[in-house]
């Protein structure tokens, strides 16, 4: 039975329906509660389906389009001139109803205007926030916002991102109180800028968030905080940095492996558990970002994700609609703010 819907914008990012559709047809072989709406150019759509079986068409909806949004829109001109898109329809099914969740791999700027505006945020937030999950050397999930939704911030917004990022893993994975960190450029009180100074001097004084202080960049995959809170310009340039050096180390190790015959023999023997060391490191397997502080569910892929990782930020989406995810960060973000302002 059909009971989760994800509303896509298939023409969204570097490869549009090339990826986007191949995608949505391994999620849905995967999930058989699921359905997905396809909003696009209903011509290029339909070249990636003809292979699909009867079953998977059956919870496939398209929706024609010939609009898009580029990667070089400026945010208020998409909003503006863009009321066709396939990103805008996408989001306007989640606020409707008529589906769970949005994922576009399109314009970042673009897609947080349009969602902001269509789904509104949660009361008491005044922007929402990309937040992702990265791994730790402990094995536990390190949440890092915001990650590029807000290139500028003062101090009033990143408070708000780390209350949403301290609600978002109590709420995900019911960890009490979880440590909470400004990343900055040292961990001295004097260091940093000054919205990341008087942020810090907020949180002190915040006793609903459990704030341990400033973290530098090299502690963000040690899985000694919890949320790490950052504009969207530091974010941004940070995962994507960090991308880059797993895929430098995952080339060199592979590159390694095949220099010389002891080592090709002692790589056989090892395969397995090579395998699963480069598929962890690989930045495609942690894609997709949830547009958080928002009405309504919305996950932003890479724009150059390949089939493999589009798929994951499909199943992130299915993920935090079952979860209910916007409720329940919208019933413990009010008890916080309600403690915070009493």
């Amino acid at each position: 039975m059909t009971n989760l819907t994800l509303a896509l914008d298939a023409m969204g990012g570097d490869h549009g329906p090339h990826v986007t559709v191949p995608a949505a047809l391994q999620a849905l072989k995967f999930n058989t509660s699921l359905k997905i709406i396809l909003v696009g150019n209903q011509t290029e759509i339909e070249k990636y389906i003809p292979q699909a079986d009867p079953t998977t068409l059956s919870r496939i909806e398209i929706i024609h389009t010939t609009e898009a949004v580029t990667m070089c829109d400026r945010p208020i001109h998409a909003l503006r001139s863009r009321k066709n898109s396939s990103m805008k329809i996408a989001i306007e099914l989640v606020r409707d109803g008529k589906a769970t969740a949005c994922v576009s791999a399109g314009n970042t700027g673009a897609l947080m205007a349009m969602a902001k505006v269509l789904l509104k945020t949660l009361p008491g937030i005044d922007r929402p926030a990309l937040v992702s999950c990265l791994p730790a050397m402990t094995g536990k999930p390190v949440y890092l916002l915001d990650l590029g939704a807000n290139v500028s911030c003062d101090s009033e917004t990143l408070f708000q991102f780390a209350i949403m990022g301290s609600v978002l893993c109590e709420a995900v994975h019911k960890k009490s109180r979880p440590k909470v960190a400004l990343l900055n450029v040292g961990i001295e009180a004097i260091k940093g800028n000054d919205q990341v100074q008087q942020a810090g001097q907020i949180l002190q004084h915040t006793d609903q968030i459990n704030y341990i202080g400033f973290v530098e960049g090299d502690e963000i995959y040690t899985g000694n905080v919890d949320v790490i809170v950052c504009d969207g310009f530091v974010g941004n340039i940070t995962l994507k940095t960090s991308e880059g050096i797993a895929k430098l180390l995952v080339h060199q190790l592979k590159r390694g492996l095949n220099d010389g015959f002891f080592v090709r023999l002692l790589s056989k023997l090892i395969a397995p558990r090579i395998q699963a060391v480069l598929s962890k490191m690989n930045p495609d397997h942690y894609n997709g970002a949830s547009l958080i502080g928002l009405r309504g569910i919305v996950v932003k892929s890479h724009g150059n994700a390949d089939e493999a990782a589009f798929l994951q930020a499909l199943n992130l989406a299915a993920t935090e609609a079952k979860r209910r995810l916007p409720e329940m960060i919208k019933d413990r973000l009010e008890s916080i703010l309600l403690d915070i302002n009493s």
